[in-house]
């Protein structure tokens, strides 16, 4: 019997698999190695493969759809609603299938390459700013315990706390001072960090017609451009490379007209 839909657990190392006929009635149950998946799928005749939009899902759907077959990427939370019984492998595969039928659930679309190099991008400087302010943080807390008050922004904080470590006979104790320029030292070293991170997001999407239209409006600037630009399906940074468009694409390609 010809299958139509292929529901596709992903996993770290071992993907579970459910194939269903026309009727949605799973008629058969693999579990694959990552290599294994990758050959067997280049041999299955085209169909619909759903899969949880989680981790490696758009790097798979990459590759199915240069196979041949049809993608559908659902959110996760949308599907937990159709596992039957105990959580399993096999449970997801096929309550995949089962999410599959539902109109109503939006499918997540498949990011390009470069949709997913701005991301990564974007999460890299995020964690770098988030060990900015903790350490600042922790300097702020430290200072405080000793009758210096630190004003709040990193910008004002760090100069605050540059400025209380050269003075000397504040009340800071000698002890503490070579572990906060330490700290001082890491605050910009994440600073270079982020710098550099933006400046990639910058060089990257120097000619891409989106995020220069979406720099031109008021309050937008690189990071939100960029941001945005990781998130709408639009294909690869820089135009589309032709193909059928989704829908959600064409509603957002007159950012780039």
């Amino acid at each position: 019997m010809k299958t139509t839909t292929l529901g596709v657990d992903l996993a770290k190392n071992c993907f579970q698999l459910a194939e269903a006929d026309e009727r949605y009635r799973i008629v058969r149950r693999e579990r694959l190695t990552r290599t294994r998946f990758a050959r067997w799928m280049s041999n299955h005749p085209s169909c619909l493969v759903v899969m949880e939009a989680c981790g490696s899902a758009h790097y798979w759907a990459r590759v199915l759809e240069s196979q041949g077959h049809e993608v559908r990427l659902l959110p996760a939370q949308h599907v937990k609603a159709y596992v039957k019984r105990n959580k399993t492998d096999a449970a997801d595969a096929a309550a995949l299938i089962e999410a599959s039928r539902c109109e109503e659930i939006k499918p997540v679309a498949v990011k390009s390459i470069e949709q997913q190099v701005l991301q990564q991008l974007h999460r890299l400087r995020t964690q770098w700013q988030g060990g900015r302010r903790a350490r600042i943080n922790s300097l702020r807390g430290m200072l405080r315990e000793f009758g210096i008050d630190i004003p709040v922004g990193a910008v004002r904080g760090v100069a605050a706390i540059r400025e209380t470590l050269q003075v000397p006979d504040n009340g800071l104790p000698d002890a503490l001072r070579p572990f906060i320029a330490q700290l001082l030292m890491e605050i910009e070293a994440f600073e270079e960090q982020m710098r550099r991170t933006e400046g990639s997001l910058k060089e990257l999407t120097r000619e891409d017609a989106v995020v220069q239209r979406l720099e031109q409006t008021p309050g937008v600037g690189l990071i939100v451009a960029t941001g945005m630009r990781a998130a709408i399906a639009l294909g690869a940074v820089g135009g589309e490379k032709g193909g059928r468009q989704r829908p959600e694409a064409r509603s957002a390609a007159a950012l780039g007209a």
